[in-house]
This record gives structure tokens, C-alpha cells and sequence, in this order.
């Protein structure tokens, strides 16, 4: 069930609005990347917009640019997520879709890495997701609503370096499976984003961190191996948002890549795999051993 519908105009003509006009949409890690541009795209379409994350001046400027609400929050603070929610419901009234976007990803490997670091990744990603579902279950069941999580390609792909944020996103997946059962019989939808890479700081960061990433992306095939635009990725999310669907691929492409995830999971991807990681592991390690920190220079954390 989608939120389309027609309305006659004043010559007969049956003519399509954007389903979100004047719906509130509340988005997490909304201060930059796909959230904030999700965040627009919702806000030009007609919709009221709830902002809530970190990096409180970028987050308190598109507020002031969407005329929105804000709420600055941790996405592993439950307490927090609450007053988020209070918030939004005392300012709009009410939430109609949510937008679990938070995640960061963190540099070098499970043997050479920090442990923390790893265990934050999960915890903002996955445990960030159930935290947000939790303080809004209500909310969206009161308005037959729908909860999008951003899951990733990495949930049904698995790259050396990526342990922990490729975890997390399997789970984000899986949460959103068993969620979706869950509150079906209340009218409320869920579903779950898969961007593979996308044109934000995230990426960047890892781009200019690390040298072997770049290599590595060069050697994925497909749709695994390229970069869209944090636009594209929003035009996506937010038409997947209107049709409420229980799933959304960037780019599309890559429903079929998840179609052959027995494949791209298989024993033989890992030594199609296992051939570069060999140099490319190493290589890998030392670059986040220099590096000095265990997140990009944009992750807010």
C-alpha cells in the first residue's frame, strides 16, 4: 500500500501530488550526507521535516533553511531519541514515516583496529536503528506510518576492512524483516535502504584516508563498484518513502546482486576475493595504523 492517490482538478483531470505533502518525516543523521539531502528532497515535496543527530550548527542551519524542527542526538542515547520524539510530536503532532539513517564506518581490521571503534560502528548502525524504532513504534502506529532504516550493499556483500559495518548493515536487514511482521497488523510498513556507494563525506573520507580503498572499489564489478550521487541516492529514498516500499536499492541495479547474494557470499567469491587481500589487507592495516584515528574526518561521533 502506497500513500498515492489522485484528486480530480478543476477541469476533471486526474493529477498526482507528492503522498508526503504535509506529512512529517522525521530523519536521523540528518546534519550531512544522505540524510540531509533525503531531508530536503522530503521538505520540497511538501513535507514537515523532524531533524535529529549530531554536529548541532550544521543540523540548527538546515533547520533554519527548511524552516524545521531539530533535535540534537546520539542515536545510542535512548533518552535522547525520546526527547526527539517528544519534541516532534509537540511541534507537529504527530510522525508519519522515520528515516533511521545515523551510521558511520570505521578504519583497519578486526586483528589490527580499534576494538571500540568496531563496537561503535555496530552500535550506532544496528543498535541506533532499534533504538530509533523503539522511540517511534508508537508514533507510527498511531498513523498507520512507515519506518525506513539505511541498511547498505554490505548487508549481502562482504569486504576485508569492513567487518563491523558490514555486520551492522546485515542486522539492519534483518531487524527490518522481523520489524515489518511485527507491526504489519497495525497498518504500519517498514523497509530497509541498500545504497551501494555513494558520493558523501562517509565515502570521501575514505577515500582520501586510505589509498586502498580506491584500488579496492577499482577491482569490484558493477553496480558494487560505482559511486552515485548523494541526489540519486534521495530521489530513491525519497520515491521509495511515497510508495512505501519494502525495499529500495542504489541503484537499482543491485536487487539483482542481492537476488545472488548465495553467490556473492559463496566460497568462491572469497577467493576471487582472498586473491587481493593477501596485499591488500596489509597495505590496509598500515594505512589505519598511521592514520591515527578510527573514523573519517567528518563522522561526528
Amino acid at each position: 500500500m502506497s500513500w498515492y492517490s489522485t484528486v480530480p482538478n478543476c477541469l476533471g483531470v486526474q493529477t498526482v501530488s507528492s503522498p508526503i505533502a504535509g506529512r512529517v518525516v522525521l530523519v536521523t543523521g540528518a546534519a550531512r550526507g544522505i540524510g540531509e539531502h533525503t531531508a530536503r528532497l522530503a521538505a520540497a515535496r511538501g513535507a514537515r521535516v523532524s531533524l535529529v543527530g549530531l554536529e548541532a550548527e550544521r543540523l540548527g542551519a538546515l533547520a533554519r533553511e527548511l524552516d524545521a524542527e531539530c533535535f540534537h542526538c546520539d542515536v545510542t542515547d535512548q533518552a535522547a531519541l525520546d526527547a526527539a520524539v517528544r519534541g516532534t510530536l509537540e511541534a507537529y503532532g504527530r510522525i508519519d514515516a522515520v528515516v533511521a539513517n545515523a551510521g558511520v564506518a570505521n578504519r583497519g581490521t578486526v586483528a589490527v583496529g580499534d576494538i571500540e571503534a568496531l563496537v561503535r560502528t555496530v552500535q550506532v548502525n544496528l543498535i541506533g536503528v532499534m533504538r530509533t524504532a523503539s522511540a517511534t513504534a508508537e508514533a507510527l502506529i498511531n498513523r498507520r506510518g512507515y519506518f525506513l532504516a539505511i541498511s547498505s550493499a554490505a548487508a549481502f556483500t562482504a569486504l576485508p576492512g569492513m567487518a563491523a559495518y558490514c555486520a551492522s548493515k546485515a542486522g539492519v536487514e534483518q531487524f527490518c524483516n522481523a520489524f515489518r511482521l511485527e507491526v504489519a497488523h497495525l497498518g504500519v510498513r517498514v523497509g530497509s535502504a541498500h545504497p551501494s556507494w555513494i558520493d558523501t563525506d562517509l565515502v570521501r573520507d575514505a577515500a582520501a584516508d586510505m589509498s586502498s580503498f580506491e584500488e579496492s572499489l577499482r577491482g569490484v564489478p558493477g553496480p558494487l563498484g560505482s559511486i552515485q550521487t548523494v541526489e540519486q541516492c534521495a530521489e530513491l529514498i525519497v520515491d521509495g518513502i511515497e510508495r512505501r516500499r519494502r525495499r529500495i536499492y542504489v541503484p537499482r541495479s543491485l536487487a539483482v546482486v542481492q537476488a545472488l547474494r548465495t553467490l556473492t557470499l559463496s566460497p568462491l567469491a572469497d577467493r576471487l576475493i582472498g586473491r587481493s587481500a593477501a596485499t591488500s589487507v596489509p597495505r590496509m592495516e598500515a594505512e589505519a595504523k598511521a592514520l591515527g584515528r578510527s573514523f573519517g574526518e567528518h563522522t561526528a561521533t
